[in-house]
């Protein structure tokens, strides 16, 4: 091997990596503004308007990544882990589960340090309504949970794995993640950094399953709890209000998140690191595969 081999080697693999993926944000924002062309004359408004968006932002997501895959990588787009095996199901009601049981935690350690307690809001409405609002908060945030995972977790974690290994590539797509929030009301250093653990641990559960709908539902059973059960701010934004209660936080920010939710403080940092040791030691994020599975897939990824 000649001197410095090695690390032209690892230079061409990050140039590679850096072109796709270069290439992959050129197709997803011309998609996207496609898309949106399209559809400019459904004037989306409220939650509708968060559904049209992220519908919008997945689907754009998806076809730059299947025309990636099959124009230049040569691989079958069952490779991003959108094929609805029967795995996906159990994947994503375990996700979903773990998502809103991080919540809990979170909410009965905010409840035990008297940080937080509910108030019923005058005239508000009944149990019906109540319910009738968390459903449909889980309908209304499911797509842009969809779309951000296809983004981050989708094919660019893919690229990054192929040049660098599984830990470079989460720590990459983590950071990138924690970046696109930095805009977000009341954002802080401590707020970005739990998004970048959240990142790590969405990261953790698509290589662990090989699926992208189980880190989806991760995604969405926190937002949709943090959101549609307890009516908590999601990462700084308080879009979706649950009739019927209202949530009073006190006490330190750097503990409870303040303004930004339970992302922005220790409490999140605990349930993400917490979550994150879970599914890297859990059975239950585990793909099972047979060895005709096996061979079936390595023959979709020629």
């Amino acid at each position: 091997m000649r001197p410095g081999s090695g690390a032209a080697a690892v230079a061409r693999a990050w140039a590679g990596a850096l072109g796709r993926l270069l290439l992959f944000g050129i197709l997803f924002v011309a998609f996207d503004l496609f898309l949106r062309l399209l559809t400019f004359t459904w004037d989306a408004r409220g939650g509708m308007a968060l559904v049209k968006g992220g519908a919008i932002s997945l689907l754009a997501a998806l076809l730059a990544s299947v025309f990636l895959l099959r124009w230049l990588d040569r691989r079958s787009w069952r490779t991003l882990g959108v094929a609805p095996p029967g795995a996906s199901l159990r994947f994503s009601a375990i996700g979903i589960a773990l998502g809103v049981a991080m919540i809990g935690v979170v909410v009965a350690l905010m409840l035990a340090t008297a940080d937080l307690r509910f108030v019923r809001q005058l005239g508000g409405a009944g149990p019906g309504a109540t319910l009738t609002g968390m459903l449909g908060s889980l309908a209304l945030l499911a797509l842009p949970a969809a779309a951000e995972e296809a983004v981050f977790r989708g094919y660019p974690i893919q690229v990054l794995m192929r040049a660098a290994g599984a830990p470079m590539a989460v720590l990459t797509t983590s950071a990138a993640f924690a970046a696109v929030h930095a805009d977000n009301p009341a954002a802080g250093p401590l707020a970005l950094t739990n998004i970048f653990l959240a990142g790590v641990l969405l990261g953790a559960v698509y290589l662990r399953t090989g699926n992208l709908w189980a880190a989806t539902a991760v995604h969405l059973g926190w937002n949709w709890a943090m959101a549609g059960l307890f009516d908590l701010p999601v990462s700084g934004l308080g879009w979706i209000d649950v009739p019927g209660f209202e949530p009073v936080v006190s006490g330190p920010a750097w503990w409870n998140g303040g303004p930004f939710g339970p992302e922005g403080g220790v409490i999140g940092t605990i349930a993400f690191v917490g979550a994150t040791v879970l599914v890297l030691r859990s059975r239950w994020f585990a793909r099972r595969r047979r060895a005709g599975e096996r061979a079936a897939l390595r023959r979709t990824e020629r």
